[in-house]
């Protein structure tokens, strides 16, 4: 079966429905408890955990070894206790320090789950609802047309079924704009008709989401997650802001691969998409967050967040992967925040992974019944360890024995992830000679792009994007086409520049093709 949803990882991350994907067929329990079939029996027991622990223990070391990820770290919760917590390997290439149960790390769309645990507190609060249109609160992100945008509530876009397209925004956020210039210009994408009824995965549909709940209260986004979650559980080594992350002396380095080995090369600050890809954290805090998820929003006695609102997160709200063939398969499904499958044996299976493609994959599981998640965090480009380790232990807790060697099923999704999404730069077998350059230079524009320009530098031309007009080397391909690398997260090979010209010899537009998936990369010579 394919996962819940193959995508590249975009701005922040993953979102794979991997327990859907490795698992064969089950039986799935109606929302009607009395109507459908008996809860499936509880397959976790002292004994078996107690098994699975030390066998978890090996092959983390057996994961290290057999990829080279620099760092990882754990945590187990089971029946409101953490029962394994430790970090394995190096928070940075070449360097002293060891990862522990402390150590911060970026978690990427392992932020959403968090985030939507932080909505659902004021949705038990009274202070705002899942249904609230987001116009209301955050009038600037209107998605949609006339008709739809007034009707675009915190549910839709904290379960991705608003209409925007996939990963909605991301592009602008590597060109170095901040949250509020991208949310302002969601209104120029188009969505169709795809309101309510098609799944995509939005990094900044998910924010306006839940700044729209913050702003219902007064509140930034990131004072309001410490307030309101952070702070009451105790998570003192948890922040929805980079600024903290980058100050933490025990902190994981995010890790590429180049010439067989892994090196910290870049750095992420996922502040524009805190609520989706921004929280930074430690398994010693996200053993606090496990146990309230498991015990119906509650920590030590204490009501933290209301249990009917925490389980709404928890409810499927879309379908986010259809069944190829629906008499065999299961179809995948969104939350608030979470992938929501079944195992083979019918048990409600909940989780998320998160990947920056420039250094970091995270993965969180739930098997709820069973009161038994699992984090695992690591400071590497997504390869699949996360999800592979989680997998296994829950195997290992459930069966027994582990039912496949996951890391080798993962592999070739992750690589296949890796394919640009924009069209590939084709040079010709003889290729034109460009005009002078005076026939490109100047200024250029468009409404969701904003400015850039063609200047000379040196022998050649530079194409300069973003606020901060930042500079792209142009290098010739063929006549009026040039390429050019693009950076950030959603950065893969080069994109095709080209040129529009006039009768007058004159450029009247430009295409830039990794800017242009959505129709939105034309911009014309001002």
């Amino acid at each position: 079966m394919a996962p819940s949803v193959l995508r590249r990882p975009g701005a922040a991350a993953l979102v794979l429905g991997l327990a859907l994907a490795l698992q064969p067929p089950g039986e799935v329990r109606s929302a009607d408890g009395a109507s459908g079939p008996p809860p499936p029996p509880r397959q976790v027991t002292a004994e078996s955990l107690a098994a699975a622990l030390p066998r978890l223990e090996a092959l983390a070391t057996e994961m290290l070894g057999r990829t080279g990820v620099p760092g990882l770290a754990i945590v187990v919760v089971h029946a409101d206790r953490v029962v394994f917590l430790k970090g394995y390997g190096l928070r940075r290439v070449g360097e002293p320090g060891a990862v522990d149960a402390d150590t911060v790390f970026q978690l990427a769309s392992l932020s959403k789950p968090i985030a939507a645990t932080v909505v659902a507190g004021l949705v038990g609060d009274g202070r705002v609802g899942w249904d609230d249109p987001v116009l209301r609160t955050l009038p600037q992100a209107r998605i949609g047309s006339p008709a739809i945008a007034p009707l675009v509530t915190i549910r839709d876009l904290l379960s991705h079924r608003s209409g925007l397209p996939d990963h909605a925004g991301d592009h602008l956020e590597d060109l170095g704009f901040d949250r509020a210039t991208i949310l302002e210009r969601l209104r120029l994408l188009p969505t169709g008709n795809r309101f309510r009824a098609d799944y995509a995965y939005t990094n900044f549909g998910f924010t306006a989401g839940a700044v729209a709940a913050a702003n219902a209260v007064g509140r930034p986004w990131e004072q309001l997650s410490l307030d309101r979650l952070y702070g009451p559980l105790g998570m003192t080594h948890t922040s929805s802001r980079h600024a903290d992350f980058a100050g933490a002396a025990n902190r994981a380095s995010l890790h590429v691969p180049e010439a067989g080995r892994w090196v910290a090369r870049y750095q992420r600050d996922a502040d524009a998409q805190a609520p989706a890809g921004g929280v930074s954290s430690s398994v010693r805090d996200l053993g606090q967050w496990l146990r309230l998820q498991l015990a119906g929003g509650r920590l030590d006695g204490r009501a933290v967040v209301d249990a009917a609102a925490l389980a709404e997160t928890h409810r499927p709200q879309i379908v986010s992967q259809p069944p190829r063939d629906p008499a065999i398969d299961r179809a995948g499904f969104y939350g608030l925040g979470w992938n929501v499958s079944t195992t083979d044996r019918g048990t409600v299976q909940l989780g998320h992974s998160g990947a920056f493609d420039l250094g970091a994959a995270t993965a969180v599981y739930l098997l709820p019944a069973e009161s038994l998640g699992i984090i695992v965090l690591s400071n590497s480009q997504p390869l699949g360890v996360p999800e592979a380790l989680s997998l296994s232990f829950l195997d290992l807790a459930t069966t027994g024995a582990v039912q496949r060697d996951y890391l080798a099923t993962l592999r070739p999704l992750f690589r296949g992830m890796e394919q640009q999404d924009y069209p590939a730069v084709v040079t010709p077998a003889r290729p034109l000679p460009a005009r002078p350059a005076a026939a490109y230079t100047g200024s250029y524009a468009n409404p969701y792009v904003g400015q850039a320009a063609v200047v000379r530098r040196g022998d050649g031309l530079e194409l300069q994007l973003g606020p901060r007009l930042t500079s792209f080397p142009l290098t010739p391909v063929s006549g009026d086409t040039f390429r050019y690398q693009p950076a950030g997260e959603n950065a893969y090979g080069p994109s095709a520049v080209s040129f529009t010209v006039g009768s007058d010899g004159r450029a009247t537009a430009v295409r830039i093709d990794n800017l242009n998936l959505n129709g939105q990369g034309v911009l014309q010579r001002r």
